[in-house]
Parts: C-alpha cells; sequence; structure tokens
C-alpha cells in the first residue's frame, strides 16, 4: 500500500510558511514568459489523478477494497477506513456497498471504483466539462502486486481520454522503488510508451510528456542519488520525451525538503512542478509562498529555459483548511499576477488526504452516519459537491486570460440548477417471462418534478450492483438477455432525470433461468489460444463464465483471432457472444467469420465474416447459427474490423450443441 505523500512531508512544512505578509502589502511581479508555447502542458490546467481506488467484486486483479480501507481485503467501514473526505458519487452507474452506516439521508452508504470503466468515463467527462485540459495519471512501483490494476488503469485512462476529448500523461512516482533505475525504463519501453500514439497523449513542443515525481526529496522513501536520477531524466530525453519534474518545494534553495546537489538534477527537467500540499493551509501561508517561491522559482526557471509548474490545491476537507474556495482562489490569484502560464491541481481524486477536487459530499445529508467525516459545508457556508471542479475551471480560464485577474472569487459555492429532486424509485418490479438465456422483467412508472429520462437496470451480485441496460422514459419493460441456463439471478432497476439525479434502488426480484435443449456451454473453461493481447485481456478469460472480464487483441493490427479447443469432434449449432454488460462499453459491431478443424492447423469458413452488433440495452451479445450438422473439434474467431475500438474484443464465447 502506497504511502500518501503529504504524510511523510509534513515535517518540512514550517520551514517555509514562516514570515507570512498581509494580504494588502505583496507587490505585483512582472509576467514571465513561459520557456515553450502553449502546448498541451503548457498553459494548460492538469490534474494529478490518482485512479487507485477499487472495490471488492469489481474485477480489478488486485480483488479488495484498493485505497478505500486501512484493510484492503475487509469491507470499508468506520473503523476500517483510509479516507478522510466522502466521495459523492451519485453520478456514477455502478458503485459498491460498504459497511460504514447509511448517509445521513437515509441512503446506502456505497463507493466507486476506479476499475470500473464507467467510473473513469464519468470523471474524465467532468475534466471536459469544467475546463481542466489535462489529467496527469499517477503510476507508483509497477513491479509488485499492484502492477496488472495500474496496467489495466492506464488503458481505461486511456479510453476515457479518448472519448471525452481531455488529454493525459504518465507520471510516474518513485516513492519506495528501490530499483526504481533500472525498472522505470522498462516499464516505459514495455509498457507506457505504447500509450503514447493515442491521439489523447499529452504532447509538449512536438514530444509525448512524462513526469518523474520524487527526485531530490529528503526523506527516507526516495534515496536516490543525484547520478541515478541524472541517468533517468537524460533516458527519457534521449527517448524523445518532454520531461517534467516533481520536485521539492526548496529545490532552488537546495535544503529543507530539498537533498542538496540535485541542482543539476532539477536544470535538467524540461519542466519543473514543485510539491506544495502540507506546506500552506491559509490564506496568508499562500501569500507568503507568492514571495518567497512562486516569484523566485518562476524567474529562476525562466533564466534557464526551464518551463513551470506550480501546484494549486483545494485545501484539506477534514483539515477545515477550504474556507468555502477562498483558500484556493488565493492560490490562482497568486499565480495570476506572478505571470504563471500552467498550474497542477493537487489532486483531481485525492479522497485519501481530502484534497480531491472531484465531487464530494456537500452536507453531512450526504455523509455516512458516524463516520466522523466533514462535507464541503463545515465552515457553515454551502456548497455544491462540484463546487472546486467549477472554481478550478474559473482559476484556469483567469489564467488563459479568457476572464479578468481578480482577488475575488467569482465561483458561487452553489448554483440553482433548478432541479435536485430525484425520482421515485421504479415500483414492483416483476419477473414476466423466463427462457434459459433471457429473464424479462416489467415495473410501474417513477415520478419525477420535472421528468424521467430514462430506467437503469441492475444485476446484483452479493454487495455489487453492475448496470446491464437502459430503457427510455416511456418503457416499463426490459429484457435481459445473454444469461445461463438454469442459474439464478437478481435485478433492481433506477430512475434518472435530465438534471442528473438518480432515483433509489427499486425493490430487488430474482429469477432463475430455466433448462432448455442443449444448454450446456461446450466452451466453457476450455483451452485456448490466440492471434495475441493486450494488458492483461487474454484469451482465457473469454470462456471463464466470467462476463465482466474479457480478451482484447492485439490493438490496432486487424485480422484477429481467437479460438477454443472442445476437446474433441463436437456437433455444434449455435455460437453465443458477448461483451461486458455494462453501459460503459457503447454499441459496436464487430466483423467476425468463424472457423472450424479438427486438428488445430488446417481450418475452413463455417460462416462468413458478418458485422455483429454488440448493444447493451439488449444485452451487449449476439448469436450466430451454423450450418446443420457442424462438427468441428476447434473453433477459431477471426476478426477483420471493431466500429467501437481497434481490436477484436469478447468477454464470452459460448458453443452450444444446438
Amino acid at each position: 500500500m502506497t504511502v500518501s505523500r503529504r504524510t511523510l512531508l509534513q515535517a518540512v512544512t514550517t520551514a517555509g510558511v514562516a514570515g507570512a505578509v498581509g494580504l494588502g502589502q505583496i507587490p505585483l511581479a512582472a509576467p514571465a514568459a513561459a520557456a515553450s508555447q502553449p502546448g498541451d502542458v503548457v498553459g494548460k490546467v492538469t490534474v494529478g489523478y490518482q485512479g487507485w481506488f477499487a472495490c471488492a467484486g469489481d474485477g480489478a486483479p488486485i480483488n479488495g477494497w484498493w485505497h478505500w480501507a486501512q484493510n484492503w481485503g475487509q469491507t470499508p467501514s468506520a473503523t476500517n477506513k483510509a479516507i478522510v473526505a466522502w466521495p459523492d458519487v451519485r453520478d456514477y452507474p455502478a458503485t459498491y456497498r460498504t459497511a460504514f452506516g447509511d448517509l445521513g439521508n437515509g441512503q446506502r452508504a456505497s463507493l466507486f471504483s476506479s476499475y470500473d470503466q464507467s467510473t473513469v468515463d464519468v470523471q474524465f467527462r467532468w475534466m471536459k466539462q469544467y475546463g481542466i485540459d489535462t489529467a496527469a495519471l499517477q503510476r507508483f512501483n509497477p513491479t509488485g502486486g499492484e502492477g496488472p490494476t495500474r496496467d489495466a488503469m492506464a488503458a481505461k485512462v486511456r479510453s476515457a481520454a479518448e472519448s471525452q476529448g481531455v488529454k493525459f500523461y504518465v507520471m510516474y512516482d518513485v516513492s519506495d522503488w528501490t530499483t526504481m533505475q533500472a525498472d522505470i525504463k522498462a516499464d516505459w519501453t514495455n509498457k507506457m510508451r505504447a500509450h503514447t500514439a493515442s491521439s489523447a497523449y499529452a504532447r509538449q513542443n512536438g514530444k509525448p510528456a512524462v513526469c518523474i515525481w520524487g527526485f531530490g526529496f529528503n526523506d527516507a522513501q526516495r534515496p536516490f542519488a543525484p547520478d541515478a536520477c541524472l541517468d533517468v531524466v537524460n533516458w527519457f530525453k534521449a527517448q524523445g520525451c518532454y520531461v517534467i519534474g516533481g520536485v521539492p518545494t526548496w529545490w532552488r534553495t537546495g535544503d529543507r525538503d530539498s537533498r542538496p546537489g540535485f541542482t543539476g538534477v532539477y536544470r535538467a527537467f524540461d519542466m519543473l512542478s514543485p510539491w506544495m500540499v502540507g506546506r500552506i493551509g491559509t490564506l496568508a501561508d499562500a501569500d507568503n509562498f507568492y514571495n518567497v517561491a512562486t516569484v523566485p522559482d518562476l524567474a529562476e526557471c525562466s533564466a534557464h529555459g526551464i518551463d513551470y509548474q506550480p501546484c494549486v490545491l483545494p485545501g484539506g476537507v477534514g483539515d477545515r483548511q477550504r474556507a468555502h474556495g477562498d483558500f484556493m482562489w488565493r492560490q490562482f490569484y497568486n499565480m495570476g499576477r506572478a505571470g504563471v502560464p500552467s498550474v497542477y491541481i493537487s489532486m483531481f481524486d485525492e479522497y485519501n488526504e481530502g484534497n480531491q477536487i472531484a465531487k464530494t459530499a456537500e452536507s453531512q445529508a450526504w455523509v455516512p452516519a458516524g463516520s466522523g467525516f466533514l462535507a464541503l459545508d463545515e465552515d457553515g457556508t454551502a456548497c455544491s459537491s462540484d463546487y472546486y471542479l467549477r472554481l478550478t475551471g474559473d482559476g484556469g480560464r483567469m489564467l488563459k486570460g479568457q476572464i479578468a485577474l481578480t482577488a475575488t472569487r467569482p465561483t458561487p459555492p452553489t448554483v440553482n440548477n433548478g432541479d435536485t429532486a430525484a425520482p421515485t424509485a421504479p415500483g414492483s418490479v416483476r419477473v414476466t417471462g423466463l427462457t434459459a438465456t433471457t429473464v424479462a422483467l416489467a415495473w410501474t412508472a417513477s415520478t419525477d418534478n420535472v421528468g424521467v429520462t430514462s430506467y437503469r437496470l441492475r444485476r446484483i451480485t452479493g454487495s455489487t450492483a453492475t448496470p446491464i441496460g437502459t430503457a427510455d422514459a416511456n418503457a416499463t419493460s426490459f429484457t435481459v438477455s445473454g444469461l445461463s441456463a438454469s442459474t439464478s439471478y437478481t435485478f433492481d432497476a433506477q430512475a434518472l432525470d435530465a438534471a442528473g439525479n438518480v432515483s433509489q434502488p427499486s425493490n430487488r426480484v430474482t429469477a432463475t433461468t430455466t433448462t432448455g435443449p442443449a444448454t450446456d456451454n461446450l466452451a466453457l473453461n476450455r483451452p485456448t489460444t490466440e492471434s495475441g493481447h493486450t494488458q492483461t485481456y487474454s484469451s482465457a478469460n473469454a470462456v471463464d463464465g466470467n462476463p465482466g472480464t474479457y480478451w482484447e487483441s492485439i490493438n490496432g493490427a486487424f485480422p484477429q483471432w481467437l479460438q477454443v479447443d472442445l476437446g474433441a469432434a463436437t456437433q455444434v449449432g449455435r455460437l453465443v457472444l458477448a461483451l461486458p454488460p455494462a453501459d460503459a462499453w457503447a454499441t459496436r459491431a464487430q466483423t467476425i467469420a468463424v472457423q472450424g478443424s479438427s486438428d488445430g492447423a488446417s481450418f475452413s469458413t463455417l460462416r462468413s465474416a458478418t458485422a455483429c452488433t454488440f448493444n447493451p440495452a439488449s444485452g451487449n451479445s449476439v448469436t450466430l447459427t451454423l450450418p446443420g450438422g457442424t462438427t468441428a473439434r476447434h473453433l477459431r474467431l477471426v476478426f477483420t474490423a471493431n466500429t467501437g475500438w481497434p481490436a477484436g474484443q469478447i468477454s464470452e464465447f459460448r458453443v452450444y450443441a444446438t
């Protein structure tokens, strides 16, 4: 488990905040030009993105309550928590119930998983909506047990950035990474460099951006010598990268939180981003740092042709630092009057330290009872859950000259969106029909003060609710397809309105699918082979019986194929192919041909290439029938196109006799 940066850096804080001057006594500094022209980093607002929250049952390789709980193997509760602020989860399609007490409004206390693609999509949609340009994906030592989950998160961030129109880059945190000097090069070469091919990967001066956070810090977590650090910086530059340094606050003076002897390392970076969390906590602190750090730091960077990206932080919720936005705005104002062109927001989703700008509980009505968490209204001023996202958007506009430089915060803590009332829960959810692979559901319509816009259907597994499809506002029925025969399933439904308000879940209903003819899946847990796969998405995922795991071929290299060995020549009549049922898997068409073989070497075409449409609203599955009398031991799917992703993708490859 990664120790927070703030915990180990607070010891050096007091050395930097003494002697704060009054707000009216600070002279304006002359604006300084950036070393580089605006790009995806220079002249932009970047947020630090942890993406490190997982929940039991979400399918993540780490298989636990990653970063939500002190003991990841146990459900988070008031006595097993690793966060100090509670997120507002109303926008997330999938959440996971915890052992915290109910929220103050009586709703269940549930948390999101960063491993759900739908979660990352929502968070990057917020970035786009609120004017955030770029996300720096935090990447800690990937060689240990957290590695596979972090690898998968990089792919999910890439997907979300591409779909939402936000830039991203990889930010390595070298904390506690003892073999960093060799490992970081191998990780970039073998894994992370591939993501620079994305249209969403941030580039500066025509080069892919990469950040290394932690060189030069004067603590036991980052004991690296200057020569080793300089070697890494120069190696990345030799790879054609624009290299950002997340450096100590006192990098320029080489004391306090900075080790001596690192000047050469600091000056080797293309951009410097000094750390600030734990250094300041009041408006007076922010103004003092304007004098003792921001202005001289910017001058030093300008003198050496280095770009400058200082931190702006909202303040710790639990530390009562935020002053309903005045603390953060003072930092934006100080950056603006100093002429700083680029800022790094610390952080987007840091609920562990309470410095997050992502949507947060706005009052005790949205906080678990007995948890001890404070909400955004802790100082008596009501703030909407998205307040710090809105504040960040306005701060970015001010730094870009789109609104006037002002010391007075222009962002109101609350906004009147005209509709804060959630619809009533769908009533009397019931089963109206069953087959071996489908369950038909119906319900009584919800009501809303403005109007229901859609219904969300969910499958319940333990404490996990997974979205499986949507129905429009006028519908009161839905058929869940792609199910297994003789299997018990539990479902519920929610109603949504145009303002994004989500109802409480309906009653839950359980149904068992029927036993039909030849219902045994002949491919279940059989050996597989493949043309190749990306990340951890191997071919075995397609026959494991879990619709949440999937095979994904090598990207951008059609044709690709997936093959199953039935063990002996077998009569086969139909194939059922599926993608994960979550709404995040948007409708896509994959062009697929089916081939058969008796020996695994010589294949014949059983079904010519066909465009197969996978639609989450109808179960995200397709059925392919084969000619009567077809017999094969080896069945191969050949993919030549996919409108949703440049690779073949299958979560379930099921084979039936008839």
